[in-house]
C-alpha cells in the first residue's frame, strides 16, 4: 500500500544527515553504551552527526587525548569488570541493538575479560527500559539528544550503577553525573518507576536450537510472541534463503518460525545485517 514517493520520504526521516541512524541501532547502541563504560567524554553519545556540538565535542576529545597521555590514563584502567557491567546495563536501559553483544564481548576479550551470558540476563530482570525510542518506543536519537542524551539515562540508572568506576575525563562515572546539568522534564527517557518495559530489552535463551545461547530483543517483541510452539522453517545460509523464500511451494505457515543458519559472525564472515528475514511471499 506504499508507494515509492511515500517510502522515500520516511527514509529521508530516518537518515536526515550523513552520521548514524536515528533509531536506537547498533551505532547508537555502542555509542551510549561507550559513555557509559567510561570510554567517551560526557555528552558525546547522543549529538547529532552535523550539529555544531559534535565539533566541539571532538576537539575537546582531542584534547583530552593528550591529557590522557601525559597522566598514563590506559584504557585497560578504564575497561574493568565493574565497567563492562555499567555498559551492559545502558545497553537494557536502553532496549539497545543484539549486535552490541557480539562487540562488547569482542572489547571485553581483548582485556581477558569474559561476557556471563547468565550474569548479563540476570542484569536484564532488574534493569528496565527506561528509553521510549525506535524501535522498542516511538521519539529517535535527535529526540534523546534534546532530552539530555547519555546522561539523562544515566542519571535514571543510578541505583544499578557502580559509580566509582574511573573515566576518559579523569573523573569517576559519579562525579560526571554530579557534574551534569540539571534535570529538566521531558518524555523520551521515562522515570525509574515507570519504565517503558519492565524488564531489560535483551533477555538470554537456551535450548536445543542454540544449546550454547541465544539472545532475543524482547522489548521489540509483542507479548504473544514470547511464548510460542511451532514448526522451524530452516535456511542453511543466505543463499538458501534468497533461493526459497519467495517460492509458492515453500513449506511454511503462520504459526511457523523462520531460522537463518550461518548468517552470523562466524558464519557468514562478517557479521551481515541478517537480523530481518523477509516474510515469504505466500504468506505476505
Amino acid at each position: 500500500e506504499i508507494d515509492e514517493g511515500e517510502i522515500t520520504e520516511i527514509n529521508a526521516a530516518l537518515a536526515p544527515s550523513a552520521g548514524t541512524c536515528m533509531v536506537m541501532g547498533t551505532a547508537s547502541t555502542m555509542a551510549c553504551m561507550t559513555e557509559a563504560l567510561g570510554m567517551m567524554l560526557p555528552g558525546g553519545a547522543a549529538i547529532p552527526a552535523v550539529h555544531a556540538d559534535r565539533l566541539r565535542a571532538a576537539e575537546a576529545t582531542g584534547a583530552r587525548a593528550v591529557g590522557l597521555a601525559n597522566e598514563r590514563l590506559t584504557p585497560s584502567r578504564i575497561m574493568t569488570p565493574r565497567a563492562f557491567e555499567n555498559a551492559l546495563r545502558m545497553l537494557l536501559g536502553i532496549g539497545g541493538s543484539t549486535n552490541a553483544i557480539v562487540h562488547i564481548a569482542a572489547i571485553a576479550g581483548r582485556l581477558g575479560i569474559g561476557v556471563d551470558l547468565e550474569a548479563f540476563d540476570r542484569l536484564g530482570r532488574e534493569t528496565p527500559v527506561l528509553v521510549d525510542l525506535k524501535p522498542t518506543g516511538q521519539h529517535y536519537m535527535e529526540d534523546l539528544f534534546k532530552a539530555g542524551g547519555a546522561t539523562a539515562i544515566l542519571r535514571e540508572l543510578k541505583p544499578l550503577l557502580n559509580l566509582d568506576c574511573p573515566t576518559v575525563s579523569g573523573k569517576s562515572l559519579g562525579e560526571n553525573l554530579n557534574a551534569s546539568a540539571a534535570a529538566f522534564a521531558q518524555d523520551v527517557v521515562r522515570p525509574f518507576g515507570n519504565p517503558i518495559f519492565r524488564e531489560g530489552g535483551i533477555a538470554v535463551l537456551r535450548g536445543n536450537l542454540a544449546p550454547n545461547g541465544a539472545i532475543i530483543k524482547q522489548a521489540a517483541a509483542t507479548p504473544h510472541l514470547l511464548q510460542h510452539t511451532g514448526r522451524a522453517v530452516v535456511f542453511a545460509n543466505l543463499e538458501d534463503l534468497a533461493e526459497r523464500i519467495d517460492r509458492d511451494d515453500l513449506d511454511v505457515t503462520p504459526e511457523d518460525v523462520l531460522v537463518l543458519q550461518n548468517a552470523g559472525p562466524r558464519g557468514a564472515p562478517g557479521m551481515p545485517e541478517s537480523g530481518y528475514t523477509p516474510i515469504p511471499r505466500k504468506l505476505a
